[in-house]
């Protein structure tokens, strides 16, 4: 692995190596041993031989995450990236009425980064408090692993929706596939699941996709409430806000109640395969890249509103940088400056990268382009 910078998370849990090339994002599958594949196994067990990238089907998109052999580029030209000036003033927040809207990018644990990009913003002060009156502010999900202090995002969230509720304004969140992820490894541990290519653990899982110790050994009863009750989907202002940048959504309803009422009722069940698979579901992504992208962005428009999905959960960088390269070795990740626009211009990527060495985005909505 090539050592990235380091960032200590407010003063909770040890530093954490921050992952300086795209190769250190990928995730092996979960399959038979006499599959295609290599089967995955926590660390400290034996494992065989992984398979060449030339054994994977063609349609392995379905199995459980891509790994950087899957990751096809798009061209620059067809992108547009949206750059903010950090040295920006925010516009002054308003005393009544509803205020502007903000959304935040994959946090994955790096408290000290988003602290530092929500006081650019204006939406809280130095210590940390909500400063932003009626101001709305959403989350798309993922605020543990990979990164040093996941829960203490968790509790800074949670803070500030009840600060920003005093204040007229709120701070919701969305469920990523890193909170089924955590709820299913606390919940499950090690009891096996069909994962739909083999045999897996969430425990397993969880530890490939960069779990933290301290995060597991600080999670609360509350902190899983908290997470169990998080919707999926929500419009605002004619953005349709997601977590992942999948189709996946449509599988669970045809109304935005629908789908969040039918994933709540899941998570209630506590039923091992069925938590599974909606994580292995949630943890697609690319459905809007290339050839037939726009389309797949107006299947989930034209089904639960708006006129443009915003999302997080597929790095900016992978995005707009090549991945691999006929010697093996990665190139440096592409400066990331703000959101990422795509699909005909209807999809909005908000995860900036920050796990590897990338940007933290905290955008307001709409965007002008």
């Amino acid at each position: 692995m090539v050592e990235g910078s380091m960032t200590q998370g407010a003063g909770q849990g040890p530093e954490a190596e921050r992952t300086g090339t795209l190769r250190d994002f990928r995730v092996p599958a979960y399959v038979h041993e006499t599959g295609p594949y290599a089967q995955s196994t926590p660390p400290g067990e034996a494992t065989g031989p992984a398979a060449p990238p030339e054994a994977f089907p063609p349609d392995y998109s379905d199995a459980y995450t891509p790994t950087e052999r899957d990751l096809p580029v798009i061209n620059r030209g067809d992108t547009l990236q949206v750059a903010v000036d950090p040295a920006a003033v925010p516009d002054p927040i308003p005393a009544e009425g509803p205020g502007p809207l903000f959304v935040v990018g994959d946090v994955h644990g790096y408290l000290d980064e988003l602290l530092a990009a929500l006081r650019e913003k204006g939406l809280i002060d130095d210590q940390a408090q909500w400063s932003a009156g009626t101001a709305r502010l959403w989350f798309l999900g993922d605020f543990t692993d990979r990164g040093p202090d996941g829960i203490g995002v968790i509790d800074l969230v949670m803070r500030l929706s009840a600060e920003a509720a005093a204040a007229g304004g709120y701070c919701k969140a969305l469920m990523g596939n890193h909170e089924l992820l955590l709820l299913g490894a606390k919940r499950f541990a090690d009891t096996p699941v069909n994962s739909g290519a083999g045999t897996a653990t969430f425990q397993a899982a969880w530890l490939l996709n960069g779990g933290q110790k301290t995060d597991m050994d600080r999670l609360q009863d509350h902190h899983l409430q908290w997470m169990a009750r998080l919707d999926a989907v929500e419009e605002v202002d004619g953005h349709l806000l997601v977590h992942s940048d999948t189709t996946a959504y449509l599988d669970y309803g045809d109304s935005i109640e629908a789908v969040n009422d039918t994933i709540r009722e899941a998570l209630t069940r506590n039923d091992a395969d069925e938590v599974w698979d909606l994580f292995r579901k949630f943890t697609k992504r690319f459905s809007f890249r290339d050839e037939g992208g726009a389309a797949a962005v107006r299947s989930l428009l034209d089904t639960y509103g708006g006129t443009r999905i915003v999302h997080g959960h597929s790095p900016i960088p992978y995005l707009l940088g090549e991945v691999g390269s006929e010697d093996g070795e990665d190139p440096a990740p592409p400066v990331v400056e703000g959101p990422h626009v795509y699909a005909d211009g209807l999809a909005i990527a908000m995860d900036g990268g920050v796990t590897m060495a990338g940007k933290l985005l905290v955008q307001q909505l709409p965007l002008e382009i």
